[in-house]
C-alpha cells in the first residue's frame, strides 16, 4: 500500500492521516491492518509507536500514536479525561434541520445472531454529546462539521443518523450504505503539560467530492 501520511512527529507522538478502508486493529477476515504496519512507523526509534485511540475501518483522518509507554499514559489520560479536542467533518445523506446544535443521545451496544452488534439510542446507555454545524449544501447532500464531547463507539454515525435523522452518506451500518463512507477526522488537538499541545489537520481526501474542492 502507499505510504500512510504524517501529519506530526515529535520525540514523544505521531499523528498519522488514517487512509479509509484501513483497519486499526486486526480483523477477523484477515485483512491487513494498522497494527500490521507499526514497525514501519519507527523511523529510527528503539519500539514501533503505540495506538492512542481508534478511528472506524472507513474513517480517514488524524489518528494519534505513542512513541514510548509514559506518553501512551498520559495521551490515553487526556482522552479519558474529556481533554482532547476532535473535530470530524462528514457528508450526509440529506440536508438536516437547522444550521447547528448538540445532539445529546445516550448509546446502547445490541447483538443478534442474525445482524450482528450495532449501537443503538438507548436511555439507559452511556451518555453521549456532540456538537454539530452546517457547512455547505451540495447537490441534496450537506456537509457537516462534528465536535464529540465523548467518545462512544459509533457516536457520530449513530448521533447524525438517530439524533439529526439523517446519516452520513455511505454508512453502511446506519445510512444506506454505498462505496465508502464519507466520514473524515478533520483536525485533533492534544494538550501537553511540558510541550505546545498537538495540533494538527488533516485534508479532506478525494472521495468528498465537490466538498473536497471547496
Amino acid at each position: 500500500m502507499n505510504p500512510i501520511p504524517i501529519l506530526f512527529t515529535d520525540a514523544e507522538a505521531l499523528v498519522i492521516d488514517k487512509p479509509p478502508g484501513l483497519p486499526v486493529d486486526r480483523p477477523k477476515d484477515g485483512t491487513m491492518a494498522l497494527a500490521d504496519l507499526a514497525d514501519t512507523l519507527r523511523f529510527g526509534f528503539a519500539r514501533p509507536p503505540g495506538i492512542v485511540h481508534r478511528l472506524d475501518r472507513d474513517t480517514s483522518g488524524c489518528l494519534l500514536l505513542a512513541r514510548n509507554p509514559g506518553a501512551h499514559r498520559r495521551f490515553s489520560a487526556s482522552f479519558q479525561a474529556g481533554e482532547v479536542a476532535k473535530t470530524y467533518l462528514a457528508v450526509l445523506d440529506g440536508v438536516p434541520a437547522g444550521e447547528a446544535g448538540r445532539i445529546e443521545l445516550a448509546l446502547a451496544k445490541t447483538s443478534t445472531a442474525a445482524g450482528g452488534w450495532r449501537i443503538v439510542p438507548d436511555p439507559a446507555g452511556k451518555p453521549a454529546r456532540t456538537g454539530w454545524r452546517l457547512i455547505a449544501v451540495r447537490a441534496g447532500r450537506a456537509l457537516v462539521e462534528f465536535r464529540p464531547e465523548t467518545g462512544r463507539t459509533h457516536q457520530l454515525r449513530v448521533h447524525a443518523a438517530h439524533g439529526l435523522g439523517v446519516p452520513i452518506a455511505g454508512d453502511p451500518t446506519y445510512g444506506r450504505g454505498g462505496p465508502q463512507m464519507l466520514l473524515h477526522a478533520a483536525r485533533l488537538v492534544v494538550p501537553r503539560r511540558t510541550k505546545p499541545a498537538i495540533d494538527v489537520s488533516a485534508p479532506l481526501p478525494p472521495r468528498f467530492g465537490a466538498f473536497a474542492d471547496g
